[in-house]
């Protein structure tokens, strides 16, 4: 009975080892199960962050672009029509002005990004911002034309000696370009030529059609304008950017300029980088295919469909970057500092005027 109750004994406590040697896995059983699971979560974390990185570096960049309706927005149209659409790479926010000065005062409120303006207001624009605003292109060189009704009298610059000639912008950059190029071909404007200086194109066309005959300064689209108003007997007798390029001195005849924001370039680089390339894409689509370009044209108000599309063609329409950039506008820049410095800002721009230099 002793060895009965012993081996009874010896039996129940087996057992309990038993019991006790296989609970105390299935207690610890959560810790090492949670151990896996962390290590399979914890590389998952850096693996994570670059696709959120990528997914936003995807994300288009909201790019507020303005321009001035006319010749410095029409390089533009396929932008804009693209930005209506939402094929464009940026995500753009875009406004087109009639006037300069409403579009400075959003550019120096930073309610504009980039924005299409004169070249000489880029560097005005430069001078007062302390270097708030940087040129990432040019966009259009040469607008002016020398242009006669009913005659055959002017071939070159210096046929305009003793003749009067209607034109506009007196105290800008149309009076200073006529004046340094007259100067190229030997003629001095305040004495060798009298010019009548009028507000607007249009009084200019008008005083043309009067008389039945003339000389005057005009700018595209104005010409084409004057032209269809005028008839055969109408011609573009001189390109003013054709006879700054016979002077062949490096320099270009640059009409207008697309500036950036410093803070915005120095913030989003790439953004400006891809607008860049849709801006040579949209000018070289745009001249090569006026008639179309013309519909987004006067679509939008920049200039009336049918002109547009006639004007296009002698617009000059660019997309100069980088050191054909600098090398168009510095010449420009120089030549407008050298007959009065205030037209540029009093002072010609540093070299983190440009962008990408």
């Amino acid at each position: 009975m002793k060895i009965q109750k012993l081996t009874a004994l010896a039996l129940a406590l087996a057992l309990l080892f038993a019991l006790a040697a296989c609970g105390a896995p299935a207690a610890e059983a959560p810790a090492a199960t949670d151990a896996p699971v962390e290590a399979t979560e914890a590389p998952a974390e850096p693996t994570e962050a670059p696709v959120e990185t990528a997914e936003e570096s995807a994300e288009p960049v909201t790019v507020r672009l303005a321009a001035l309706t006319g010749p410095t927005a029409m390089g533009m149209a396929k932008i804009f029509s693209d930005a209506d659409a939402g094929t464009a790479a940026n995500d753009y926010e875009y406004a087109l002005y009639g006037a300069a000065d409403e579009l400075t005062s959003q550019l120096l409120q930073g309610g504009v990004d980039i924005a299409a303006v004169p070249l000489n207001l880029a560097s005005v624009l430069y001078n007062k911002t302390s270097g708030g605003v940087k040129l990432c292109a040019v966009g259009v060189l040469g607008v002016l034309y020398i242009t006669e009704f009913n005659g055959e009298t002017v071939q070159s610059l210096a046929d305009l000696k003793g003749k009067t000639v209607y034109a506009t912008g007196k105290g800008s950059t149309p009076e200073y370009f006529l004046r340094y190029l007259l100067a190229e071909n030997g003629l001095d404007l305040d004495t060798d030529v009298t010019v009548e200086w009028k507000s607007e194109p249009s009084e200019a066309v008008a005083l043309l059609k009067a008389e039945n005959g003339g000389i005057a300064m005009l700018p595209q689209p104005y010409v084409t304008a004057a032209a269809a108003q005028l008839g055969e007997g109408f011609r573009a007798a001189v390109s003013l950017s054709e006879a700054w390029d016979a002077l062949d001195n490096g320099s270009r005849c640059v009409t207008a300029g697309v500036v950036v924001r410093t803070e915005f370039a120095e913030a989003h680089p790439e953004a400006v980088e891809a607008f860049l390339a849709e801006m040579a894409e949209s000018v070289d689509w745009v001249n090569a295919d006026p008639a179309d370009a013309g519909e987004i044209c006067g679509a939008l108000n920049i200039v009336k469909a049918p002109i547009a599309a006639k004007a296009i063609p002698n617009c000059n329409l660019v997309c100069l970057t980088g050191e054909e950039m600098i090398s168009a506008a510095t010449g420009t820049l120089e030549t407008l500092f050298a007959l009065n410095p205030s037209a540029v800002g009093g002072a010609l721009p540093g070299e983190d005027f440009w962008f990408g230099a």
